[in-house]
């Protein structure tokens, strides 16, 4: 979870993260695990900005052969 997304406010004022979506976001993150739990896998979940969170898990994993990521479409307001 990149905090840049649900801190402080967006456009207009609005918060970029109201509680009724953070509340949906936690409990779909919840719900993956669970369900990767049955497969035999698991989710790793932290917090932080992205471009330093990937980093320290590449080196706390050692031997990463790949990365993969999205870019996310910004709106041009």
């Amino acid at each position: 979870f990149d905090p840049r997304h649900y801190l402080g406010t967006h456009c207009y004022g609005f918060l970029k993260t109201g509680p009724h979506r953070l509340r949906f976001l936690l409990e779909s993150v919840k719900d993956l695990r669970e369900t990767l739990k049955k497969k035999g896998s698991t989710l790793v979940v932290r917090k932080g900005k992205p471009e330093d969170v990937v980093r320290d898990l590449i080196t706390q994993l050692g031997s990463v052969s790949a990365v993969v990521f999205h870019e996310e479409v910004r709106e041009i307001l």
